[in-house]
């Protein structure tokens, strides 16, 4: 069964498809990559306090790109509501329908025109891949009227020159709460050119720019449009005298291929930020190798309740559920004590306790007809409300699990400094034919290695 993500990539190109070239370049509709986005929301997760409810912002919609990332990585209990504005009809009805089940509130509108909420209302984390759209495809009059609503909301003077792109940075700022992270896909192009001095000016003036990210000319992020691009992260909190700011340039979002911190001071006085990082050297880091050069790195199990389906082999057994539904599964980091996990010979962990995941493919009526240990489970599960969380709808049956093989290495990406390890990172050697939940990286060695 399709996943809602994959489904929503084809209702993408579909309406792609649908529309005259010319008239998406015109209304600089160029949709962000599914991979790409899975990306930009892993680098939020990272900058936004774990302890935030999460009020999310996209004010240029489309399918839901950002959105679809959003729920695959913060849980959907931080969540506490999201909002988007797409224009375009044909995107924004698809996107309602694909997005029914969930919280979303996606108006049908042009952002510029909606109202500015109010202070209490604001929004934590904005996360947008604004229309690139040219000046020249701007009425005058409408040019005016942006240019009076980003001076009003962010207090900068845009060119005439500017594109599209420029307003909803500087227009968003006023539905940013204090102290909320934005993440923006645009065009490089407003780093040495002059009409985008003002947006640097923001950018360096009325929050704190945290990182640059600028791709290779070469590794266009739009399958449709050839455009250098940039990510920009910022903090909605009034900059310091000593902000540092991280230019990364090539590779890929979490991975650069050159990386250079650079003071404010030293982007007020520079006429082109693409200068930034410089070749390697002093202060200069230059990544010769990457975990992706050797291994296909794929999240681990996310099962929609790790409580009600993954237990004790002694409850599962004391429950009398079928041996033939229960896959051996591998504990927490915090649970799991050693290094190197030995198997037994059915390829069973060897661990002090054994940890398994409930996984069964049959319908409810034939689990309610041969099953009924497990069939009293499941109505437990239901009476919880299991079955109505997001990723469980999502799927038939709803206990059923994501197919993964068990992989010989996995990693920690959650840790800390000061733990009683000393690292914020664990590899562990998996000799086991136990998988692991979505707490750990699952590392594939690629074939050439």
């Amino acid at each position: 069964m399709k996943t809602t993500e994959e489904v929503r990539q084809e209702v993408q190109r579909h309406i792609d498809d649908s529309k005259v070239q010319e008239e998406r370049n015109r209304l600089g509709q160029f949709a962000t990559e599914s991979k790409l986005a899975q990306e930009m929301l892993a680098h939020a997760n990272q900058l936004v306090p774990a302890n935030w409810a999460v009020s999310f912002l996209d004010p240029a919609f489309g399918t839901g790109a950002f959105y679809s990332a959003l729920l695959k990585t913060i849980p959907p209990c931080r969540i506490q509501r999201a909002k988007a504005f797409e224009i375009d009809a044909s995107y924004g009805n698809a996107a309602k329908r694909l997005w029914n089940a969930t919280p979303l509130d996606l108006e049908l509108a042009d952002f510029t025109h909606a109202e500015i909420p109010k202070e209490t209302s604001r929004f934590n984390l904005v996360i947008c891949n604004p229309p690139y759209v040219r000046h020249h495809h701007i009425r005058g009059s409408e040019k005016v009227r942006l240019q009076n609503l980003a001076n009003h909301s962010a207090g900068v003077k845009l060119s005439g020159l500017s594109g599209l792109y420029c307003y909803f940075l500087c227009i968003s700022h006023r539905w940013m709460a204090p102290g909320a992270v934005a993440g923006w896909l645009i065009p490089s192009e407003f780093m040495d050119v002059n009409y985008g001095r003002e947006v640097k000016r923001y950018l360096l003036d009325r929050v704190t720019l945290l990182r640059v990210h600028r791709f290779d000319p070469e590794d266009t992020q739009f399958r449709d449009a050839y455009v250098s691009s940039a990510i920009v992260w910022l903090r909605n909190i009034p900059p310091s005298d000593d902000t540092k700011v991280e230019f990364t340039y090539g590779g890929t979002l979490t991975f650069p291929s050159l990386v250079q911190t650079v003071s404010t001071k030293q982007l007020r006085i520079a006429p082109k930020w693409t200068a930034y990082p410089q070749q390697p050297g002093k202060g200069v880091t230059n990544a010769h190798a990457r975990l992706s050069d050797f291994f296909e790195i794929k999240r681990g199990l996310a099962t929609g309740s790790n409580e009600f389906f993954v237990m004790s082999m002694r409850e599962a057994k004391e429950r009398g559920l079928p041996m033939e539904f229960l896959r051996p599964i591998l504990p927490p980091p915090r649970a799991l004590e050693t290094e190197y996990v030995e198997a037994d010979e059915n390829g069973n962990p060897i661990l002090q306790e054994r940890l398994v995941l409930l996984d069964c493919l049959l319908s409810e009526q034939v689990v309610r007809a041969g099953y009924p240990t497990l069939w009293r489970y499941l109505e437990e599960g239901k009476k919880a409300k299991v079955d109505q969380r997001y990723l469980c709808r999502h799927r038939i049956p709803w206990y059923s699990q994501e197919k993964r093989i068990a992989s010989p290495f996995l990693c920690t990406y959650l840790g800390r400094y000061g733990t009683k390890r000393g690292r914020p990172f664990r590899f562990i050697l998996n000799f086991s034919g136990a998988k692991a939940t979505n707490v750990w990286l699952m590392l594939y060695p690629k074939e050439e290695i």
